[in-house]
């Protein structure tokens, strides 16, 4: 696993848990990234990771529902959930190219999600990532 996919992990594991426990302390996902990832560095990318889809969540919920038909959030498994948080952030507001924050989000579903999780992620995140050439989504 590369170091940046490690830090995704971790990103996505502070999420995770921010669903499922919102009156949480925002010190245990530090505490979390503090214990998991050593380099600063890598900190740092997981933590502007965390912040950005908590910032953006109000523009993420809204379009995963509208592009995943028939899916309300609150129906979908909290691992594929904030796995397509996590990549619709990268994909929209981060220079990461769009098929590796595709790829990253896929191995995640693979080794968080159920059976079927990948092919589900990967066919959001397509829509995702083609809304954003065609319309500008965004910017």
């Amino acid at each position: 696993m590369s170091r940046r996919s490690r830090a995704r992990q971790v990103a996505f594991q502070v999420l995770y848990q921010d669903d499922l426990n919102p009156e949480g302390s925002l010190e245990n996902g530090d505490a979390l990234i503090a214990r998991r990832l050593r380099s600063e560095e890598l900190a740092e990318f997981a933590r502007g990771l965390i912040s950005g889809v908590r910032q953006t969540r109000g523009e993420l919920d809204p379009l995963l529902e509208t592009i995943a038909e028939h899916w309300a959030l609150k129906r979908m498994a909290a691992t594929d959930r904030n796995i397509l948080r996590l990549g619709a952030y990268e994909l929209l507001h981060t220079d990461t190219p769009p098929r590796v924050a595709i790829d990253e989000a896929v191995e995640l579903a693979k080794r968080f999600g159920s059976a079927h999780s990948a092919q589900f992620v990967n066919g959001i995140l397509d829509r995702v990532m083609h809304g954003k050439e065609k319309e500008g989504i965004g910017d």
